[in-house]
């Protein structure tokens, strides 16, 4: 049997990601699309370190100036609900808000 999309497991895992991206990082608009790359990236590497080796992987990560403003995202998927899952989290500062969010979609 192959392993179960643990969202817990990835969750924690995008948690660390962002603090060790983030941290001490200062909202640059230069610098934010390379920083969403760099973070997507080692996320999606991270993921295929975990052993989902039938899963495919979206992973989506989005960077924005803090100035006190709501932010809301949504999704909508179509999947297998026995076999596909997805994990998110969130890194605020005092200068930036950044969501992270990990599909994991078995692939038959």
């Amino acid at each position: 049997m192959y392993p179960e999309f643990r969202s817990v497991m990835v969750k924690e895992m995008i948690h660390m990601v962002l603090t060790d991206k983030l941290s001490g990082k200062v909202y640059e608009p230069d610098n934010a699309t390379e920083w969403t790359r760099t973070i997507s990236d080692t996320i999606k590497q991270k993921l295929k370190d975990m052993g989902y080796d039938r899963y495919k992987f979206i992973v989506q990560v989005v960077i924005a100036e803090q100035r006190g403003q709501g932010t809301k995202m949504a999704c909508r998927c179509f999947w297998d609900a026995d076999t596909d899952s997805y994990a998110q989290d969130m890194y605020i500062n005092d200068s930036l808000v950044c969501v992270a969010a990990a599909f994991g979609v078995f692939h038959y």
